[in-house]
């Protein structure tokens, strides 16, 4: 699917959450790309105009394949409902895709990809999708752990 990235930012929430993001970021986890709240996540992308995104409900946490991504991160956080909305974060709730995850505890991980490239064209880069932000969105029951990025993304010197 594809989302607006609105203020550089992708929202992962559990349907029903009253979360502030805006708390949640600081100059860590701006630099991070992660922002994590009790039952929310904030995802942050390199360009705030479309980015693409892939979203695989698990039953256990997936293989390490970091080789094929730019940046991978990890948070958790609680779905009491169990179901996730993601969304842009201006975008209107109700009409965000849903996924159906397992109730309590989840694990989330986020891998990005082609940022080279989305950086280089900036807000061109959702004009074609072999430029855009690709995101993958990986999600697990598993307890709550800290958050924590597995392989950090170096951005282009301007």
């Amino acid at each position: 699917m594809e989302i607006f990235a609105d203020y550089h930012q992708l929202h992962l929430i559990d349907d029903g959450s009253t979360s502030d993001l805006g708390e949640t970021w600081t100059d860590e986890t701006s630099a991070d790309r992660l922002a994590v709240a009790d039952d929310a996540i904030a995802v942050g992308t390199s360009v705030n105009v479309t980015v693409a995104v892939r979203v695989e409900v698990l039953d256990a946490p997936p293989a390490d394949d970091f080789a094929d991504f730019d940046h991978v991160v990890e948070g958790s956080m609680q779905v009491p409902s169990g179901r996730i909305v993601i969304m842009g974060c201006t975008d209107y709730e109700p009409d965000a895709a849903r996924f159906e995850v397992p109730v309590g505890p989840v694990r989330v991980r986020v891998a990005s990809s082609n940022l080279a490239e989305a950086e280089r064209l900036g807000i061109d880069s959702d004009d074609d999708q072999q430029t855009m932000e690709r995101l993958r969105v990986q999600v697990w029951p598993a307890p709550n752990g800290e958050r924590a990025v597995l392989k950090r993304w170096k951005p282009l010197v301007a």
